[in-house]
């Protein structure tokens, strides 16, 4: 019986609390703005989004890029040793 009590007062203050801070984040208009918290996370959610995407789309462009550079470079390096150019060595 007295757990039950200690749970109900618990819940109305946490109910009485919550209210509270309602009333003063949000006024007597509560019911509009939380239209616009909506909108505004919706925004937000597209905003991320779209910035992961452009972050990826970036990411893949490095990637082909640079490895484009490589095949470049081992293109011309293969070509340089075809046609005879002799390479650095150590020994004399």
């Amino acid at each position: 019986m007295a757990r039950d009590y200690d749970s109900q007062l618990l819940e109305s203050v946490a109910v009485r609390r919550r209210r509270m801070r309602d009333a003063l984040l949000f006024g007597t208009q509560r019911g509009r703005r939380t239209a616009d918290e909506r909108l505004g996370k919706v925004f937000a959610g597209i905003a991320i989004t779209a910035v992961l995407c452009a972050g990826c789309v970036g990411w893949s462009f490095l990637q082909h890029t640079l490895a484009a550079q490589k095949a470049e470079q081992e293109k011309q390096q293969r070509q340089m040793q075809q046609y005879g150019q002799p390479t650095r060595s150590a020994t004399p």
